[in-house]
């Protein structure tokens, strides 16, 4: 009984988180970031400020706040296959896009954000918490493949490396306005970086 309270007090929680983030991207898009208050958002989701607060300690945060890195370590966890450490993270970054953007709503509201972060100065400079904290969760997710001090600085490397294809396709697909498909211009993006495409035969998003 006690797990089942637990576990319908988090699928709350994440209801509720996901229900003022949608209403404060809405509200930074349509009236502008520095333009909206934490106070409008609350008014907006039905909620009290410190409710905001509670879910999102920032107002950044209200924008930079997501599901990523969970993603790519669900993707992460499959088994290895003999893939190249960059071809996995690769594919794991595609997979995640794939979610991601899969649901036509989740698809805009994503776009929605990467606009803001884009426009936005101070979203621009916390964006950079946003990759650390997903370089991160990809170290977690290998676990005792990057246990040692040696394997760890090689995973950072490979991770910080697809981080960098993936921010390049992310602009890309924010200033083509969603039109192109993002996880192949993370694909090609990859690519251009290290010649062959986790989409490509042989990567870990091909099989």
């Amino acid at each position: 009984m006690t797990d089942q309270h637990s576990t319908l007090r988090a699928r709350r929680r994440a209801q509720t988180q996901r229900m003022i983030q949608a209403h404060a991207v809405r509200l930074f898009a349509e009236r502008g970031y520095d333009a909206t208050t934490v106070t409008d958002v609350a008014e907006a989701a039905g909620v009290s400020p410190m409710t905001v607060y509670r879910h999102f300690p920032t107002k950044e945060d209200l924008v930079l706040t997501d599901q990523h890195g969970r993603l790519v370590a669900e993707h992460l966890a499959a088994p290895a296959g003999g893939e190249p450490l960059v071809h996995r993270i690769g594919g794991a970054l595609i997979g995640s896009a794939a979610a991601l953007t899969d649901d036509d709503r989740d698809r805009e509201f994503l776009l929605t954000r990467l606009r803001l972060m884009i426009s936005t100065p101070a979203l621009r400079a916390r964006h950079l918490d946003n990759q650390y904290a997903l370089q991160q969760a990809i170290i977690d997710a290998l676990g005792q493949e990057a246990a040692d001090p040696e394997t760890a600085f090689q995973a950072r490397a490979a991770a910080s490396a697809c981080l960098a294809a993936l921010h390049t396709a992310l602009v890309r697909w924010a200033e083509d306005d969603g039109r192109s498909d993002l996880p192949d211009l993370i694909g090609r993006a990859l690519a251009a970086v290290f010649g062959q495409s986790p989409l490509s035969p042989g990567g870990a998003a091909g099989r």
